[in-house]
């Protein structure tokens, strides 16, 4: 195997657009780089936290999302890289045990925004192995379209933490940007939460 080529074979762009097709009202984060550009590309929602920095920092958001919104199901989806950069995640979310938290890796091996250099899980790094040793619900590693069919039936049902890295191809994706203005987000995330709420918190500042 070439350092540049994945030992998956599923389309990311495929996976992520099935991944969210049954999302219902599901929060969702995504890592900073081609998750990000996956997940606007099925479409941009106000219910989508766009981690456009912060590397490593996707899933302990997901993690704090979880925790303030227990009625909601919450789906983190990030990149091999940025989650290599998070391990300690593993070991908090784990401990927190949050039942509606779902954090899904898409492992095409490489560090795709700086140059396709193969990342640790090229190497057999076990990402799933981690999840699961540190105490996730449930964790598997998703290679076919098999695999990806049985972990979207449960994807928003099944008790959590739950944990899923889907190997993917190394093929490159148009890139499809949302908003990139930070406050711009976290205030429409907010609304899509709190509503008339968070309207009455910006004004309170403002007055």
């Amino acid at each position: 195997m070439s350092s540049s080529e994945s030992s998956g074979n599923l389309d990311r762009r495929e996976v992520v657009a099935q991944l969210l097709a049954g999302r219902g009202d599901a929060l969702l984060i995504t890592g900073l780089g081609s998750t990000t550009w996956d997940a606007a590309a099925v479409g941009d929602r106000e219910e989508n936290f766009y981690v456009w920095g912060g590397m490593g920092g996707a899933a302990m958001i997901g993690l704090g999302l979880a925790l303030a919104q227990p009625e909601r199901r919450v789906l983190v989806i990030t990149g091999d890289g940025e989650m290599l950069m998070g391990l300690g995640a593993f070991a908090t979310i784990a401990v927190q045990h949050p039942a509606n938290l779902s954090v899904v890796v898409i492992d095409n091996e490489v560090y795709g925004e700086t140059g396709m250099q193969p990342t640790h899980t090229h190497f057999g790094v076990d990402l799933a192995g981690m999840a699961a040793a540190a105490g996730f619900e449930s964790a598997c590693t998703v290679y076919t379209q098999s695999d990806l069919d049985t972990l979207c039936a449960s994807l928003y049902s099944t008790r959590g933490p739950l944990f899923a890295s889907v190997k993917v191809s190394g093929d490159r994706h148009e890139t499809v940007l949302p908003p990139r203005d930070g406050t711009y987000l976290k205030h429409r995330f907010r609304r899509a939460l709190l509503g008339d709420a968070e309207k009455g918190s910006l004004a309170g500042r403002t007055s």
